[in-house]
């Protein structure tokens, strides 16, 4: 398992999981903000250090680009996770709700370029792509 440098994420790693996982983090070094662009524009990433927490993971596997993919995923597809608009939720229930209907639709009504199908035709869950007339009844 890999995460960022967000400190949190060590201490609930180790106690949600205690010794099951092999865990590290890449921590990344940031150069100097260009001008005019520290609000918007984050600073051009320097280096990646990998720094192992517990376990023993394998050194060239640590790396974020899954997860980093996934939330790019989730930002174009729901703005609520986007900054500066206007599309966040007020109530957590609101929230908890975009999220479950947009993994569904996700993972049941896109084909995904790469597999051709949708990820639960891939893992033998579902037989065709849902409309999202068949996800809403579902």
């Amino acid at each position: 398992m890999t995460s960022d440098g967000f400190k949190p994420y060590i201490k609930a790693v180790e106690m949600l999981l205690r010794d099951r996982a092999h865990f590290a983090q890449l921590i990344k070094v940031y150069g100097a903000s260009r001008d005019g662009e520290q609000r918007y524009s984050p600073a051009e990433v320097v280096d990646a250090v990998p720094v192992e927490i517990m376990g023993r993971p394998v050194r060239e596997r640590i790396c974020t680009s899954h997860i980093e993919r996934q939330n790019l995923s989730i930002r174009m597809g729901m703005r609520r996770m986007t900054r500066l608009t206007n599309a966040f939720s007020k109530k957590w229930e609101n929230l908890q709700a975009a999220y479950s209907l947009w993994f569904a639709f996700y993972n049941f009504c896109r084909i995904h370029k790469t597999l051709r199908v949708t990820p639960a035709m891939e893992a033998g869950i579902a037989s065709h792509p849902w409309t999202v007339m068949e996800l809403l009844g579902a």
